[in-house]
């Protein structure tokens, strides 16, 4: 039976929207009385002020730059209506099912607040689309990340309305088609309702949700991917000892070294040895990969910070019978958090192809043959190994590193200079998600890099570095699955077989925070 995640209640996590984006929770409405009481007081509110004094900002004005231009009560219906339509712009590739399950969950969040002057019947709507999987076919360019995600959001309002296509359990209809398969009629837009839908963060902050649960399992797979290239190259694990990490005390770095220490165990130096200090990408291997440790629980916080807040323009507060006007779509949080993030994932993707460059290269990898070949002797001049897969690697990485630039530095004037300022949080959040992509395509390729040298280190020598049992079992749960690559063989299905285990994070990695 599936969780319940209960809206109205108590703040959401990260794990709460990543569990509904991917169908292992059901969404649900809190019953008590207080919640109710709090979204009805806010619709009540914005109907009393039509009555009373008979103008609200985006309900009998327009909006943005036409605030100022008054419109009849007689077109008030046919401005939200209008404010759905006209903002169906959007263009490139569409939203993932998940990454539109997680945004209609964000928005839920959002509206259950109690401050945005919608109905409970709007929330019930909304709940009823999570849980029927009835998904609005959102683009995903076309946001600048302030006065909210008008464009994507409109694709969402659109589709309560009946006038946008949805994906209903993964049949692509109308959305007035998918709401009478479910049994009921399109929803009709009460007053402020489509400017509380539409004007708010909801798609820059579901793909920061996502963004992050990804790269916290990444931080943890590239500590257990940098275990396998130490053990492979035969290096020296005492350079993650215990009292050498003491004296540098970042909890995320020193964690790292504790992993690592936990894969493999310290060997004391040899008298005569050569190779007194590995090279950087294993040797700092904590220390890069301890910033993102170390940072996560603060990109943590300002991601739930902004899911359980009101994001939209006006605030409705229904019990205090104020109207707030300011600027809280504004999505500068999440702008700062998705670069911040995707500069650390990034900077993983360098790590692991300077590891899978150090594994191939026999001037560096302590014996192994070039390229990793396992081809016979015979035969090794006209075998390559993973030569062609460590240019991906360096593909893949540089085109991770370009996508670094800041997007939150982009802001452009737009609007009639209304929207003078302006967060560029969604297009951050993209770049975080395609960076982490990217990344785990480079983390793949090294991991199976890795296995295969430690497979030629144990023909090479019974005395090979003395791992642990879980890392052990990964490195049969990888040979299961992927052979020796002795003579060449295209390696792109076996990639992407890989990279699926990863994406849905069903490789072993280190527990604990």
């Amino acid at each position: 039976m599936k969780k319940a995640v209960l809206f109205g209640a108590k703040k959401l996590a990260i794990e709460d929207i990543v569990a509904l984006s991917q169908r292992q929770a059901l969404a649900q409405l809190s019953s008590d009385k207080a919640f109710v009481d709090k979204i009805t007081s806010g619709e009540q509110f914005v109907q009393r002020l039509l009555h009373q004094q008979g103008k609200v900002y985006g309900v009998t004005t327009g909006y943005g730059d036409s605030c100022n231009v008054a419109v009849p009560h007689h077109l008030t219906a046919q401005l939200a209506i209008n404010l759905t339509r006209f903002h169906g712009c959007g263009l490139g590739e569409l939203f993932s099912p998940a990454q539109t399950r997680a945004i209609l969950a964000v928005r839920l969040c959002s509206l259950a607040q109690g401050y945005s002057g919608v109905s409970m019947a709007l929330l019930e709507y909304l709940t009823l689309m999570l849980n029927e999987d009835m998904l609005p076919l959102i683009p995903q360019e076309g946001s600048v990340g302030a006065s909210g995600d008008l464009t994507p959001l409109s694709y969402v309002a659109g589709a309560l309305i009946g006038e946008r296509d949805v994906l209903l359990k993964g049949q692509k209809m109308s959305a007035k088609v998918a709401f009478a398969k479910l049994g009921t009629v399109p929803y009709v837009l009460k007053p402020k309702e489509a400017l509380a839908l539409m004007n708010g963060t909801a798609v820059m902050t579901a793909i920061a949700c996502l963004a992050w649960q990804r790269a916290n399992y990444l931080s943890r797979l590239s500590v257990k991917v940098t275990a396998l290239c130490v053990a492979g190259l035969d290096g020296n694990a005492y350079h993650f000892d215990e009292v050498l990490f003491s004296v540098k005390p970042h909890a995320g770095q020193q964690q790292v070294a504790s992993w690592l220490r936990e894969d493999l165990l310290e060997r004391q130096v040899a008298a005569d040895t050569a190779r007194l200090q590995d090279r950087y990408s294993l040797r700092c291997a904590p220390h890069i990969i301890g910033v993102l440790r170390d940072t996560l629980p603060f990109l943590r916080h300002t991601i739930e910070n902004e899911l359980n807040s009101a994001n939209d323009n006006p605030i409705i507060d229904g019990l205090g019978e104020r109207v707030l006007h300011g600027g809280h779509f504004y999505g500068g949080h999440i702008a700062m958090a998705m670069d911040t993030l995707k500069t650390l994932v990034a900077s993983l993707a360098d790590l692991h192809d300077r590891q899978m460059a150090t594994l191939l290269d026999s001037n560096a990898n302590n014996g192994l043959p070039a390229n990793l070949s396992a081809a016979p002797a015979a035969e090794l001049s006209i075998h390559h190994g993973f030569k062609a897969v460590q240019i991906g690697c360096s593909a893949w990485a540089a085109e991770a590193l370009k996508l670094t630039m800041p997007a939150s530095v982009f802001s452009r004037s737009t609007e009639c200079h209304n929207q003078d300022k302006v967060s560029m949080g969604t297009i951050a959040a993209r770049d975080a998600m395609r960076i982490i992509e990217l990344t785990e395509q480079v983390t793949v390729a090294t991991m199976l890099a890795a296995w295969q040298a430690c497979q030629l280190r144990r023909q090479q020598s019974e005395n090979t570095m003395t791992i642990s049992v879980n890392l052990s079992d990964l490195l049969q749960q990888i040979g299961a699955k992927f052979a020796l690559l002795t003579v060449d063989r295209p390696l792109e299905q076996e990639l992407r077989y890989w990279l699926v285990a990863v994406t849905n994070q069903q490789l072993p990695v280190y527990s604990g925070d």
